[in-house]
């Protein structure tokens, strides 16, 4: 780590590649000669469409997207999203959910306001501490559709496998573990992430979207709302989150430039390993969710007594490791480690955990 930053395990906004930030810095007064910063430039400009199309190819050639779904980056984040999928995607005015945490539970409560929501499967019995089996659901024929939280940012699960969807389309919120692994698009009728977690900065999401699910008969729903106003447009209707865009098209290139998401993935579960066999081992820390459906990107973990676990926070916040305090629905520590989170880092907070064990045991 350089420039005395320190090792931030949130949940997001979270870290980015430091290569990435280091361009930034370089062409913030003014990028390739153009006398500005991409803050001030027209979204209307040959310099900044360039910018964005590089961006969307990009993100094309990381996830291997197929030529018949959109790529969309929409303003409002993921959470929109719990609302522009049913307004969009229920035709027959009912969808199967599988609730595994807190993210999957408030897309739920939105599609109610929208339509029947059937919740096919829930791990609420457990406090979320796994993934509910998902090889034979009870969905109905005309379901529109079936949605995960693909992985939990608060309660830590992750799906060892996608649900049988008995053919109809899966939608998935890859928010916080987007572009972590390799990805075959076309599984899903959508995929949407909000940035902030593993690709840029915060305020806007990228849709990938299945160009049959664009529907041209919500002649009611206002008009941003529609997948089709920022399909048909190029994501360009209103001004567009710019800087985002950039941003995150500076990670893109970043991650093809390591070997792309199978490269990534390898280094995922490096260091996620480090983390996972040392709570597995420790006699005072552990983690809370079950092996097989622990996520590689956010770790949740307890000593077993609150008053102890707000000394831990404390004391990894003096050592340089920041934003380590559980969710308060969790309660715990909890470490985000996206892609952008080195091993080293992993591996020091390790030492600091081993340390503090040491001295409270």
């Amino acid at each position: 780590m350089k420039y005395g930053r320190t090792y931030n395990f949130s949940a997001g906004p979270a870290m980015m590649p430091e290569p990435v930030l280091e361009e930034i810095r370089d062409e913030m007064m003014n990028y390739r000669g153009s006398g500005m910063c991409v803050m001030e430039m027209s979204h209307r400009s040959k310099v900044y469409q360039q910018i964005f199309d590089e961006a969307e190819q990009d993100l094309r050639d990381l996830m291997g997207i197929p030529d018949n779904y959109k790529v969309l980056f929409i303003q409002g984040g993921a959470t929109l999203q719990f609302s522009m999928i049913p307004m969009n995607l229920m035709k027959n005015g009912k969808a199967v959910y599988i609730e595994t945490g807190a993210w999957s539970k408030k897309a739920i409560a939105e599609a109610k306001k929208v339509g029947e929501v059937i919740v096919a499967a829930s791990s609420k019995d457990k406090n979320y501490s796994y993934v509910p089996d998902c090889s034979d659901l009870d969905i109905p024929d005309d379901a529109d559709y079936v949605y995960i939280c693909e992985n939990e940012t608060i309660h830590g699960s992750t799906y060892p496998k996608l649900p049988n969807t008995k053919g109809h389309v899966l939608v998935s919120d890859q928010s916080s573990m987007f572009l972590s692994k390799p990805c075959k698009v076309s599984d899903y009728g959508l995929i949407y992430a909000g940035v902030q977690k593993n690709v840029g900065p915060a305020g806007m999401v990228v849709v990938i979207i299945r160009e049959d699910l664009i529907r041209d008969d919500l002649t009611d729903l206002p008009i941003y709302l529609q997948y089709k106003t920022h399909a048909d447009n190029g994501s360009m209707y209103n001004t567009p989150n710019c800087w985002a865009i950039y941003a995150c098209g500076k990670v893109f290139k970043y991650l093809k430039s390591i070997g792309g998401l199978t490269e990534m993935a390898k280094r995922n579960e490096d260091k996620a390993k480090v983390l996972y066999d040392f709570l597995d081992s420790s006699k005072l820390f552990k983690g809370t969710v079950e092996k097989g459906d622990r996520s590689l990107m956010n770790v949740p973990f307890v000593t077993g007594d609150a008053d102890l676990d707000a000394k831990v926070v404390a004391y990894t916040k003096a050592a340089g490791f920041d934003n380590l305090k559980g969710h308060r629905s969790v309660g715990g520590l909890r470490a985000s480690i996206y892609n952008a989170m080195p091993k080293e880092g992993v591996e020091a907070l390790v030492e600091c955990l081993k340390k503090f064990e040491a001295e409270n045991s």
